[in-house]
């Protein structure tokens, strides 16, 4: 048992409902100094809304907060950056518009005045040079110009920032979600380093291998409850899994290809063409794979051949209709004002006509059945898709791919806060649907990912620089590539 004479942050009995759904149900929760707490649960168990009073932007139905031993009865989130509790949300909070110095500023109300640009900028610099080597990123650079791996740097390099006030608690609700192996293990090793500097930190991730080896203590929520609070060394991956909610662990394939050079070719990318002297080839039943450090093409490769569907350039040429899940689901993927069942819909629009309308009954009945499928958490497909948590809405985006006619689908990185169960089950679905003759282009930030495809493509610079097939398939061979010039 914790002692809270000790804690940095204690809530207690906390409780939060959002209509009939209780995201929170009596949930107590202490956070120790210089400890490091792995936060871990399904998609809707309440991890982010338990976050977000903490972190002040959210308010509690009921319950107590007490930081630092003592009771907080106007909890605020300038309140609680007074008493040094920051948080890096899955939903990055940054100003687009705005360059990265200025978005240092909008936090620190004591980068005012005259040269509080400047010292923004050293500010930041600094902290990115700390946590992310070799990070790329100008103070100067306008966020909205960067791409969402970079956005996560610099988010979670600012909560990092200090200034006037002080620091004890960093929460880090997804922050490796769209980072590569590299850059997700300079912040990992960061956290540990904090740690061990004084600083207590809260990690949200999906990942269990980084809060094994992160934590001091794992904390399981399910349903808007605690429902474990153990050492992190005292657990096993298995152990962990099963208090989330008894999903099976993903075993080791050791698959050969099912679908041969017989299958017709649906997209290509010819060589020495803008995209490398190496060319890309996906078959008709192929699961395909994109590596290679954050940032150096992969996703350009995608939205070109989106574009090249049906009109063959640029050396690209696919055949045949194409969805994409997009990866930045807040900039690319979603509707915000449209409900959970339109945004699964909208890709599908020509099978729901009845005449010149589009049927509600078929409407209801496609997205009903994709929710079941894939898990949606939700009682109510007509709610508004932002009434989802994050996980649950990078679901239906891959609903909404899925549940159209395209044969060709183009992944962006497309498990980004989606829990250990629903990756499985849609891993599952992945090689299904391939077998039905479906063709995937996946680009994945998590190498253990890359095991469900039959070809890994790896990138550096905008350029394929290597092939790998799935039996040649390692972490180590990933990364030299990603480093390497031209190998094949």
């Amino acid at each position: 048992m914790t002692d809270p004479l000790r804690s940095i942050a204690k809530l207690d009995g906390v409780r939060r409902s959002f209509g009939a759904v209780r995201a929170l149900d009596g949930v107590d929760f202490t956070v120790l100094p210089k400890e490091c707490i792995g936060l871990v649960g399904h998609n809707g168990a309440g991890k982010s809304t338990l976050m977000s009073i903490l972190a002040g932007t959210g308010t509690p139905d009921s319950g107590q907060i007490a930081i630092n031993g003592a009771a907080q009865t106007a909890w605020s989130i300038q309140r609680a950056r007074a008493l040094g509790v920051r948080c890096v949300f899955q939903e990055l909070s940054l100003c687009p518009n705005l360059s990265v110095a200025e978005n240092t500023r909008v936090s620190h109300a004591s980068l005012k005045g005259w040269g509080g640009a400047k010292r923004a900028a050293d500010l930041i610099r600094a902290s990115l040079d700390q946590i992310f080597p070799g990070h790329g990123i100008s103070p100067q650079d306008i966020v909205g110009d960067l791409a969402i791996g970079q956005r996560q740097m610099v988010e979670v390099a600012r909560a990092f920032t200090v200034t006037d006030d002080p620091l004890h608690l960093v929460i880090l609700d997804e922050p490796t979600s769209s980072l590569d192996a590299q850059t997700a293990r300079q912040l990992l090793d960061h956290i540990r380093h904090a740690v061990a500097g004084g600083v207590s930190c809260i990690l949200i991730s999906h990942i269990l291998g980084e809060i094994l080896d992160t934590s001091d203590r794992v904390v399981v929520m399910r349903d808007g409850k605690v429902v474990a609070d153990e050492a992190a060394a005292n657990l096993t991956r298995s152990a962990l899994v099963a208090s989330m909610g008894g999903a099976r662990l993903h075993a080791k394939t050791n698959r050969t290809d099912t679908q041969g050079t017989s299958q017709p070719i649906v997209a290509e990318v010819q060589a020495g063409a803008a995209h490398g002297p190496i060319g890309l080839q996906a078959r008709r039943g192929e699961v395909i794979g994109l590596a290679g450090l954050a940032g150096h093409g992969q996703t350009k490769l995608l939205i070109d051949l989106f574009e090249a569907a049906g009109s063959p350039r640029n050396g690209l040429s696919v055949a045949g209709a194409v969805a994409l899940v997009a990866g930045d689901r807040q900039t690319d993927g979603i509707f915000p004002l449209w409900s959970i069942a339109k945004n699964i819909s909208i890709r599908s629009l020509a099978a729901l006509r009845r005449g010149v309308f589009i049927a509600a009954d078929k409407e209801a009945h496609l997205a009903e059945t994709w929710r079941d499928r894939i898990g949606i958490r939700t009682d109510d497909l007509d709610n508004n898709i932002l009434s989802l948590s994050g996980g649950n809405q990078q679901k239906a985006l891959f609903a909404r791919a899925l549940a159209s006619d395209a044969q060709i689908i183009l992944m962006d990185d497309p498990m980004r806060g989606v829990d250990i169960g629903t990756k499985l089950d849609v891993y599952d679905l992945i090689r299904a649907q391939a077998q039905q003759g479906r063709t995937f282009l996946w680009y994945t930030t998590e190498t253990d990912e890359l095991d469900n495809c039959d070809r890994v493509y790896v990138f550096r610079n905008g350029q394929i620089v290597a092939v790998l097939n799935h039996g040649d398939l390692t972490e180590e061979k990933i990364i030299q590539s990603s480093f390497a010039e031209v190998t094949a």
